[in-house]
């Protein structure tokens, strides 16, 4: 299987971690602590939006984010951003966190050009985190989406995100890795994020490097995961215990659009 589900994936492999690092890249996959936190409650409520809303509205997308984690609470959700769950007129806070990478792989999966990829991240990101570097970490990390599933190729990539977005990609992840610590901002997990798509061999390598780094497992590997899985195929090993984890609203909104996507696919050949 393809498409978002290597953002889901990576969230539920990399939750057990996520306040509780290893650098071990042989981890267990699978423990008794592996859940769907906010990564792939945020990824389902920006699915669901590009399901119903043709017009792809701030205004609409702020109802369903509310609506996902009024159903889903206590899933991880930070500070600031449950202070704006719970706001009678919730507003964007100037947020440069990479909750706005983490919910973005369903427009990388959705757009048809990279021109869409990157508006429809700028809406998402914006109606919480309209900071600049906010906005950023979801553009990079929709347009490299994108350019996996045109088929370009992993140096082409870093190539277009280097020179767009200024991120520095020319560290290994052997140079990243000592000095790594646990980091929420787009601008220090989402260039390690994209490093470890560079450096994996296929999608299990990839999360295995992205939760080795022992930083924000969950999310760096959610990142990671949805490039990863534009790519190469998550394996039925992985994808079966993830989905058994996860609600019947997201199977049923993972398989919709699941098959948009393949109609807009087949639309545009």
């Amino acid at each position: 299987m393809k498409g978002i589900i290597g953002a889901i994936a990576g969230d539920v492999i990399g939750s057990a971690y996520e306040f509780n690092p290893t650098r071990d890249h042989n981890f267990e996959l699978f423990t008794p602590k592996s859940t769907f936190t906010d990564d792939t409650v945020l990824t389902m409520a920006n699915a669901l939006w590009l399901l119903e809303d043709e017009q792809h509205t701030h205004e609409s997308l702020v109802r369903i984010m509310l609506d996902m984690c009024w159903k889903y609470p206590g899933r991880g959700y930070g500070g600031r951003f449950a202070n704006w769950i719970n706001d009678d007129d919730p507003q964007p806070y100037n947020s440069f966190g990479n909750g706005s990478a983490m919910r973005v792989s369903p427009i990388g999966y959705y757009a048809r050009t990279l021109d869409e990829a990157l508006d429809l991240a700028k809406i998402s990101a914006e109606v919480t985190h309209n900071h600049p570097e906010g906005i950023k970490g979801a553009q990079a990390t929709a347009a490299a989406i994108f350019l996996a599933r045109q088929g370009k190729s992993k140096e082409e990539i870093r190539d277009y995100v280097t020179r767009t977005f200024n991120y520095d990609l020319s560290r290994t992840l052997d140079e990243i890795r000592p000095t790594f610590s646990f980091d929420e901002t787009c601008q220090r997990t989402v260039p390690e994020a994209i490093t470890c798509f560079m450096e994996g061999k296929d999608y299990e390598d990839v999360v295995r490097l992205s939760v080795a780094l022992a930083g924000d497992a969950d999310t760096i590997a959610a990142i990671a995961g949805s490039i990863s899985s534009a790519v190469d195929e998550v394996p039925a090993e992985i994808t079966q215990p993830v989905i058994a984890l996860l609600s019947e609203e997201f199977c049923t909104t993972l398989l919709r659009f699941n098959e948009l996507v393949a109609k807009r696919e087949q639309e545009t050949t």
